[in-house]
């Protein structure tokens, strides 16, 4: 870490972010006997029994088409508790508004997080408001934080897991992933990122592609009672490339991806094509990514596939001890790696 200022890819979900974090952020911080700690970098952190997380959400335009900041803020966080495999209680928000943002927009984006938060059963119980002179920010920035307890449903999966192999950890972590267990996603990858660049920027791929941002603790809360489920990811920043790479960096495995099972609309694709980007790396706001124990993968697919946000879930791969880092064997038989992104290469997406 050689630089002297703070640039854009430190906040991106990739490399650099990582490295920031890991080599900058954490000489302060951390150390702490908790039973998820800091250090930990997974989706929210364990402290006392209570699951705890945070982020902020600074996505540029504030509207776009399947969603706005409002539902994204409720959403990241619900989703960030619910992957470690907590059941969301209650939200705090903190508000960062220009002067002279518009009170029309603002009364929608809390209407939106009002409906968000009864789709998740979860409260907004807290927060604080802050106006800057007009410069001071860009239209409007939310923090959410949140707070869960651990879900009923998570030591009932436990026990499928421990049928057919030890598990180390009694939560959902990154480091949890072994050798034979299977990948799966729950749905078309790219969409979140690619909706709103082609808003913002006025491309006119197609009038169809939407955002997925959505809370998904109800849609966990079901696979975890199928049970199997070894670890759970929401792809955000750096998408489904950054996640299996830190899998595969913090549980000491290799993962196999087939290139051909990953779900990726077809309007997407093209998209990413034209832009040169890889819809690999393309953050996502409403799904999530699974290991499962091999036993269990299809019976875990099955019932994704019943939900509507599960429709076009897919199991993609598995870990192995063969290798490390990620490897794509591709549609012509041919393999590649596939590295951990730099950073997200769609900017303020979330």
């Amino acid at each position: 870490m050689d630089e002297d200022r703070v640039t854009l890819a430190h906040g991106a979900g990739g490399v650099v972010m990582g490295r920031f974090v890991k080599e900058i952020i954490l000489k302060y911080f951390g150390g702490w006997n908790v039973e998820v700690p800091l250090e930990a970098l997974d989706d929210a952190a364990v402290v006392d029994k209570i699951v705890f997380t945070t982020d902020s959400y600074t996505v540029k335009p504030v509207f776009f088409p399947g969603g706005d900041i409002g539902r994204l803020a409720v959403s990241g966080t619900v989703n960030d508790l619910s992957v470690l495999g907590a059941e969301p209680l209650a939200l705090s928000a903190g508000f960062i508004i220009e002067e002279g943002f518009p009170i029309a927009d603002l009364k929608k984006i809390l209407e939106s997080m009002r409906k968000t938060c009864e789709e998740a059963d979860v409260m907004l119980v807290t927060g604080d408001t802050k106006v800057l002179e007009k410069g001071g920010v860009d239209q409007i920035i939310i923090n959410t934080s949140g707070i869960g307890r651990r879900s009923e449903t998570l030591d009932k999966n436990f026990r499928v897991v421990k049928k057919y192999r030890p598990i180390g950890s009694r939560w959902l972590l990154d480091s949890n992933l072994r050798s034979g267990d299977k990948i799966i996603v729950s749905g078309t990858i790219g969409d979140h990122g690619l909706a709103i660049l082609s808003f913002r920027e006025g491309y006119s791929f197609s009038n169809r592609i939407t955002s997925d941002v959505a809370p998904l603790n109800k849609v966990i809360k079901k696979v975890l009672e199928v049970g199997g489920v070894v670890c759970i990811k929401d792809p955000t920043r750096g998408g489904l490339s950054n996640t299996l790479n830190e899998w595969c960096e913090k549980s000491g495995v290799g993962i196999l991806v087939y290139e051909d099972k990953i779900p990726i609309r077809e309007d997407v694709r093209a998209a990413c094509e034209m832009l040169g980007i890889d819809p690999l790396e393309v953050g996502n706001e409403g799904k999530v990514v699974l290991g499962v124990v091999s036993e269990m993968a299809e019976e875990v697919l099955k019932t994704l596939k019943e939900t509507k946000e599960g429709k076009n879930a897919q199991i993609i791969g598995e870990a192995t001890k063969d290798f490390s880092g990620v490897v794509v064997k591709t549609v012509v038989g041919g393999k590649r790696i596939l590295p951990p992104p730099t950073g997200d290469p769609v900017p303020r997406i979330c």
